[in-house]
Parts: C-alpha cells; structure tokens; sequence
C-alpha cells in the first residue's frame, strides 16, 4: 500500500472502501504523528457503519472509522518534550478546544468543540498514520503491548463510569449489561475496592465470562416486572437495602427501571449504556429515595492516564477480552463479525508496509 495514508472510508451507510489519503501533516509545533498498530472496533463504529448516524451526528460525507488505536511515533513537532520518534503510545481519540468554560473547569469531554475521531466530521483512526497532540498520548511501559494499548480507550470509559459512580472501598456495585463496557466497569470498580461486584444480563456465556473475569455475583434477568427483578436481585444477592452503586451499560429500558428500585436509599446511579432517546422512567423511587443520578460520558481529565498506570501495576488486565485480531485489509470482516454479537473485542492490525 506504499508509503501513502491508507485508510478505511465509511462513504455512506453499508458502504465501505479502501483509499490512500495524503499522509497527515503536523498542525501544532505540539503535535506527533502516529504510525496505527491495533484498532478496536466500538459499538458506535457499527452504528455509523449499519445506520450512517448516530442521533444528530450524520455522515454526509466519507469518513474515515475507528478510534480505539495505539501506535508508534513516528515524528514530533518542534515543540513537543514528552514524546520521541519509537515511543508506543495509547491514542486518546477526542481533543477539545481547550478554551469554553467545560474545558477550563476540567471537563473537557462535554467540550462542545470537540474533534472526536470517527464522530462526523472527523476522520477516525483506522489509518496508516494519524495525528495528535503530545498530551493525548500516553506512553505505554514495557510490560504492555500495542494490543493492550488499544483497549485503553475502553478501559478509560469505565474508569470515567466508576469515578461518576463515586465507587468506594467496600461498596457493593451492580452493573447492567456484560459487553465490553460493562466488564471494564466491573474490573474498575473491583480495582477501585468494591466488595460486591454483580454483573446482570440475559446471556449466560457473558455471565460465566464476567464471574471469572471480575464479577463476585451473577444475576439473570427474567420476564417480570422491574420492582419484582429489583426485590428478587436485592435477596438473591445478599444487598440488604439496596445496592450503594448501581450502573448500566446496557442501554435498556428495563434494566434502568430495575436498577433505580434496586438501589438503597441515598445510593447512586450511572448511566454508561445508550440506547433509546426516550423512556418511562421510576421518578418517583428516586425522589423518595434521594438518589443520585449521573450521566457519563466517554473518558475525562486523568482517566486515560489512570487506566494505562493500572493496567502497567496489574490491578487491572484486558488480555482476556480480546477475541481475536484481523489484518487491515479484512476491516469488514471484522465489523461483520462484531455486528453479529461474536467475541468479546476484535482488534484490526494497522497498514503492512
């Protein structure tokens, strides 16, 4: 594919091609460009593969997929002291502007000038080569690989989950659905000191996974009404009031109801999954019980480098997730088989020279 920028172009929903794009230039003196070794495939990848959107954000015009990567340095603006060329780095994928209220109160993921990768209209990472600031990426030590590397981005939304969650030595936390978010929620949380750690969800090869990966408690969730699942995980788990924590990386409506009567009073609620725009929600069961209820999105100031020093300290580990790798050219296979539910998390190899 030669020395050229490949990459794979999303042109329209379904619709997916190869093209050699001119290798990116460094627009900062603070930049450094990457040389993409593994990317992992994200829901939201598939959405805008399948659908052509996400809610508002709609592609119009080709892009470029991906955003969970890692890589080598290859070259570094004039400006930049924390990285040289050869560094292996993990890529974090959104840089904000910097300057709007949101970024200078520290929370630069809700920045409404974010440049995400792969989010219309950004091109994403799933490249030869790829751009960033220094700041955004994090060298990985010795003992991680590339591989790992590129799971950081999804370890870095569960530490962001488990930080709104305000999860505590000792607390006892339930996490709605076993994907990929979901089982680092639960790594997370196990990490953070949690106690009692019980993954619900309607697949029993997730739940056999997730009790050997991180869970403590399994529980499965059956045709019956949301007081009714929530008293019956209450008892069956041993929660005595209630949960202290409770996040849902499902996305589904009646996971979220359940999860609201499940927790005790003064407990707190995570909202990590997406799913409709609209629900029927327990408003009730959380005023009586003064809930606290959070949203959460995607990684903020210091989670990437959270997740990289556990990962490095072995508190935490993502070997186990990955299903399986695929070369750059057979990307479609691989978004083929993720959108049909197989493995865990499928890692697409960077551009052969």
């Amino acid at each position: 594919m030669g020395e050229k920028n490949s990459s794979f172009v999303l042109e329209k929903a379904g619709s997916v091609k190869y093209e050699d794009r001119p290798i990116p230039e460094l627009k900062s003196p603070y930049d450094v460009l990457i040389n993409v070794k593994f990317t992992g495939i994200c829901g939201s990848d598939v959405h805008y593969w399948v659908h052509g959107a996400i809610g508002h954000f709609i592609v119009k015009d080709p892009m470029v997929l991906g955003h969970e990567s890692a890589g080598i340095v290859t070259e570094v603006g004039s400006s930049v002291t924390t990285l040289k060329k050869g560094d292996r780095v993990a890529m974090e994928p959104g840089v904000p502007c910097r300057r709007c209220v949101r970024c200078k109160e520290g929370k630069y993921n809700i920045c409404a000038h974010m440049a995400f990768a792969a989010t219309p209209p950004f091109d994403g990472t799933l490249a030869k080569y790829y751009t960033l600031p220094e700041d955004f990426c994090y060298e990985l030590p010795e003992n991680l690989s590339l591989e790992e590397g590129a799971l950081v981005e999804p370890l870095s939304v569960g530490v962001h989950i488990v930080k709104q969650a305000a999860v505590r030595p000792g607390d006892s936390v339930v996490v709605f659905g076993a994907g990929p978010v979901g089982l680092l929620c639960m790594a997370v949380a196990k990490a953070f000191g949690a106690n009692k750690i019980i993954t619900v969800d309607i697949n029993e090869d997730r739940l056999a996974f997730a009790q050997k990966y991180a869970a403590t408690h399994a529980f499965r969730s059956q045709r019956e009404s949301p007081a009714d699942s929530a008293a019956r995980l209450v008892k069956e788990c041993d929660l005595g009031p209630g949960a202290d924590n409770i996040i849902d990386a499902s996305g589904a409506e009646i996971c979220i109801q359940t999860a609201i009567h499940a927790l005790r009073v003064g407990g707190t609620y995570v909202q990590g999954g997406m799913g409709k725009n609209d629900i029927t929600f327990p408003i009730m069961a959380m005023c009586t019980k003064e809930l606290n209820v959070k949203g959460s999105f995607r990684y903020g100031s210091g989670d990437y480098q959270l997740a990289v020093e556990m990962l490095a300290a072995g508190r935490i580990s993502v070997k186990e997730l990955i299903t399986g790798k695929v070369a750059f050219t057979e990307a479609e296979k691989a978004f083929q088989d993720v959108k049909a539910g197989k493995g865990i998390k499928m890692l697409i190899e960077g551009v052969k020279d």
